[in-house]
């Protein structure tokens, strides 16, 4: 992307002023915790609470804003999991625009209710964003719908960026900006405008701009290594927000000239930001929008001064956060499951319950049974679940079973 056509500081200001009637400007909040483990101020810009929970509604209402008389006339059409779906149900039924949506096959059902409930026609197939965006490319062409990109157009990308302007005027004081990279279009706007807000507090001011991705779908590292955009084989992650086989062509350009770095997470790392944000700040966040947390708590960023954390959505499916939280604790060495097999005498499981008590360990769930692969006749299996207090005291109620005469099999998560 050339300087020209880089977005500037008075369009960033200009999109904000027409986002305002329909937006939430999202507020922050400072985190002890990862300061701490920063050695930096660290504050969290809180956009998981943004009206459909996720930026996404900045991009696409400021992209539908923009639509002529003509093109409005005509709908839009789009393809999400989630975000992307449901701020563009809410910007169409803003407008009075016809939307239709096109929705992987398995999408959590509180995101399928609620783009349904922000007026558009949500067409259900396919079994990920990729075959959906393909068919709302062919309903585009065959019903003269405008495509709304998730991420790869400059109005949506200008749209985004007005979160790193209320983040530069919220902490004028923040040097290093953290955030989650999917097909790249929140980073790209949020990097140009707050360098562009930077360079207009004074001279030489700059902000460092790190963006964070999940290990099993990075594919902006090899993108810039390359240096153009690279089709990746993604892994399944819990991040399915930013989970994305190919940046966009116009955010990489953006990407390239602007980010100052990107990190990987892995998927434990993300399982225990979310846990550490559900316990430490209260806050419900969806596991893509908490992998810059997880950056920080992995040790992966350095600190470079005052640093905003941007939380970019909190949509998640209640039960995928009920298995993320215990994937969390056990990840942070706080539950643990064993199977201990034992003879089949009475007495076994007082035993087992006494050395697990004695060890500290608290007793959460319990199985036992006579059937199953490796028992034998004379045996059975016990399964238990216990809390532990972190990875030492795991180990050491590992060790008292094994020192009671016990031989306890960690099952991992």
């Amino acid at each position: 992307m050339t300087h020209a056509e880089m977005p500037t500081l008075a369009e960033f200001e200009e999109a904000a002023e027409g986002l305002a009637p329909v937006i939430e400007r999202t507020p922050i909040q400072q985190s002890q915790h990862l300061s701490d483990l920063l050695g930096e101020k660290v504050v969290l810009k809180l956009e998981n609470l943004q009206r459909t929970g996720s930026f996404k509604v900045r991009g696409a209402t400021h992209r539908l804003s923009r639509l002529t008389a003509e093109e409005r006339a005509r709908g839009v059409v789009a393809a999400s999991a989630g975000n992307h779906a449901q701020g563009v149900a809410l910007a169409a039924q803003q407008l009075g625009i016809r939307a239709t949506i096109y929705m992987p096959l398995g999408v959590p059902v509180p995101k399928l209710l609620a783009t349904r409930g922000y007026g558009a026609e949500v067409v259900l197939a396919g079994d990920g964003v990729e075959v959906g965006l393909q068919m709302a490319q062919e309903h585009a062409e065959r019903d003269g719908a405008i495509l709304i990109h998730p991420y790869d157009h400059r109005d949506i990308i200008v749209g985004q960026g007005t979160l790193g302007l209320e983040l530069m005027d919220q902490a004028p004081e923040i040097e290093t900006i953290v955030v989650g990279i999917g097909g790249g279009g929140l980073i790209a706007g949020v990097a140009a405008a707050a360098k562009a807000k930077a360079r207009a507090q004074g001279e030489g001011r700059d902000v460092h701009i790190i963006g964070v991705q999940a290990e099993n779908a990075a594919a902006y590292p090899v993108s810039l290594e390359a240096g153009h955009p690279m089709t990746i084989t993604v892994e399944p992650t819990i991040a399915d927000g930013i989970k994305v086989v190919r940046p966009g062509d116009v955010p990489f350009e953006m990407i390239r000239d602007l980010v100052d770095e990107v990190v990987t997470v892995s998927e434990d790392d993300i399982a225990r930001a979310l846990l550490a944000l559900l316990e430490r700040t209260k806050l419900v966040v969806e596991p893509a929008g908490a992998v810059g947390v997880a950056a920080i708590m992995a040790g992966k960023i350095r600190a470079k001064g005052p640093t905003g954390v941007i939380l970019s959505g909190g949509n998640i499916d209640p039960l995928l956060m009920q298995r993320i939280v215990a994937h969390g604790l056990a990840a942070a060495g706080r539950y643990l499951t064993v199977l201990i097999p034992l003879p089949d005498r009475p007495g076994q499981l007082v035993q087992v319950s006494e050395t697990l008590a004695q060890a500290g360990a608290n007793v959460i769930e319990v199985m036992h049974t006579r059937h199953g692969q490796g028992i034998q006749i004379s045996e059975v299996m016990l399964q238990v679940s216990v809390e532990t207090r972190g990875e030492e005291h795991r180990h050491i109620v590992l060790e008292a079973l094994r020192s009671a005469g016990f031989r306890p099999q960690v099952m991992q998560d």
